[in-house]
């Protein structure tokens, strides 16, 4: 898989067919062979439903891919599936493959997971993206690259079929981690603005609809007060809004932000604050309901209705 041409007729596999994965997945299958995986049957089932082949093992999926996208949750899963002695992939990947990081783990790591893929001959592409499971089936994604001119040459194919902005950031894996991770924080805190400022303005017997478009019309309107503000309204009612991005992926990304600060050196407590929030809402069992969800860690109950 060495041009645009010859990938078009390539084949991908894709490791984690969740809320993310599938829809991804399914997208790929409009330009390239793709091969899934995922540990729930179900998902499989899914997959296979979209015309993705499932493979019963990630080593089955990846054994004549010329590109692996990954969808997993942190760093941990990262390495496991990648180099874990009886099922990482790293040593069934074919030299000359493309690894494609899509997910947000943080930079720490990522250099020594790079040179660890070489060994194989296989190259490192990290691509964390933004956009959520509509977006993804729709190939309209943000995605930001770090990779090397050459290994970015050989997943271009893939990203180019996902992505609407593709965004080269730097030419070293963990480029890309390291601007997703500023992303967050500002999408982090965004959220937590949002349901602040609608719980202020519930407490102060306003009407929710009203303000929020009133917000939306002026210099306070944002794309998260847009997006959110309506499932934050949702969010107390049976069963809260439709989980399109949980509430305990801003803790894992919220604590990257925080680990990478301390790392820099710099002070972030506006961030702080709104991880402490997130902190909350997963203590209170929050954590698998969408992260506007958020709103009930500030009020945990409307005060009118």
């Amino acid at each position: 898989m060495t041009t645009t041409t010859a990938t078009r007729t390539g084949t991908v596999a894709v490791l984690g067919l969740g809320a993310m994965g599938l829809p991804m997945a399914t997208r790929l299958t409009t330009g390239l062979a793709v091969h899934g995986f995922d540990i729930a049957p179900a998902r499989l089932e899914l997959a296979a439903e979209a015309g993705v082949a499932p493979f019963g093992s990630a080593r089955e999926a990846v054994a004549d891919a010329d590109a692996v996208l990954l969808a997993v949750r942190d760093s941990a899963q990262l390495d496991d599936l990648l180099f874990a002695d009886s099922t990482g992939i790293a040593a069934a990947l074919a030299p000359g493959a493309v690894v494609i990081l899509t997910s947000t783990v943080g930079t720490d790591g990522i250099a020594a997971v790079a040179e660890r893929l070489a060994a194989h001959g296989v190259d490192l592409v990290d691509a964390p993206l933004s956009g959520g499971p509509v977006r993804a089936g729709a190939g309209d994604l943000l995605i930001v690259v770090g990779a090397e001119p050459a290994a970015l040459e050989k997943a271009r194919p893939v990203l180019e079929l996902l992505a609407s902005t593709l965004t080269v950031v730097g030419d070293r894996p963990g480029d890309g981690q390291a601007l997703k991770t500023v992303n967050q924080l500002l999408c982090g805190v965004h959220i937590a603005a949002a349901a602040e400022a609608l719980a202020l303005a519930d407490a102060l017997g306003l009407d929710l609809d009203r303000t929020l478009d009133a917000l939306q019309a002026g210099a306070a309107g944002s794309f998260m007060l847009g997006n959110r503000g309506p499932r934050v309204l949702q969010a107390y009612d049976e069963g809260g809004a439709e989980v399109l991005s949980r509430l305990d992926i801003f803790v894992k990304d919220m604590g990257i932000v925080g680990k990478a600060a301390r790392a820099a050196g710099l002070a972030t407590p506006v961030a702080s604050a709104a991880e402490q929030l997130y902190l909350i809402g997963q203590a209170q069992g929050l954590g698998a309901a969408d992260d506007s969800a958020v709103v009930r860690a500030v009020a945990p109950e409307r005060r009118h209705r």
